[in-house]
């Protein structure tokens, strides 16, 4: 049996490309996008009350990462990118059906649209749901997981003096907090796991219309290169 489900909406956000997205919400508040809700729910009605929640659940498509082939098993990036487990013990990308859920901010309410923050959404993400966060409920105190137990560890963000002036005047041009965004995101450390940093080798990512690069001076330190204009 099949079954067909329809986007409620779109969602426009500061990650244009996959890399560097951090990989689970709420890691990074700087991380800044609109849901545009589609018809018919772009409407007031649709959205009547959500005004009341701080956070909402979006369930979405894991739109540029759908596979025709089921997999058994992941290699989830928090065991390295080489350990493999089954996929209903992982939040990887790889999904039966490419549906993710993601728990994220809810700034503003706007009939037909939703600001949101804390978000770890490719630009472009289909919404298939909205769900608002009931803390008594969603927050259970005494949860573990043996595989991702705590946070990921940071690691100190740098900046050549001429691209942190670069990312301010970003900032400003942009009105969104671009330096804190930046700075959040890579702190996570982007690179996979299991690739060993070179001081000589060159990163880059897309966020909003800027080109951010940076490089690993050494083992666990970041230092930003320069934040320039992005080339459509």
């Amino acid at each position: 049996m099949t079954y067909s489900v329809t986007p409620v909406g779109f969602v426009h956000s500061c990650f244009k490309e996959k890399f560097a997205i951090p990989r689970q919400p709420l890691l990074a508040p700087a991380a800044r996008g609109v849901l545009e809700l589609a018809a018919p729910f772009d409407k007031g009605a649709a959205v009547a009350g959500l005004e009341k929640v701080s956070h909402v659940w979006l369930l979405f498509l894991f739109h540029q990462a759908l596979e025709d082939k089921p997999r058994l098993k992941v290699r989830p990036p928090r065991l390295g990118g080489n350990a493999t487990v089954g996929v209903f013990a992982s939040r990887a990308t790889h999904r039966p059906n490419g549906i993710g859920q993601s728990v994220v901010k809810l700034d503003k309410v706007e009939p037909g649209r939703l600001w949101l923050s804390g978000i770890d959404l490719l630009d472009g993400t289909p919404v298939l749901d909205i769900k608002p966060y009931v803390p008594y409920s969603d927050l259970i105190a005494d949860a573990q997981n043996g595989i991702a137990d705590a946070a990921p560890e940071l690691i100190p963000v740098e900046w050549e003096s001429l691209a942190l002036r670069q990312a301010q005047a970003h900032s400003r041009r942009l009105g969104q907090p671009v330096t804190e965004l930046i700075e959040q995101c890579l702190a996570l450390d982007p690179r996979p796991a299991y690739q060993v940093p070179q001081p000589d080798r060159r990163y880059g990512v897309r966020y909003w219309d800027v080109q951010v690069r940076w490089h690993y001076p050494e083992p666990g330190r970041i230092r930003v290169l320069e934040v320039v204009q992005a080339e459509d």
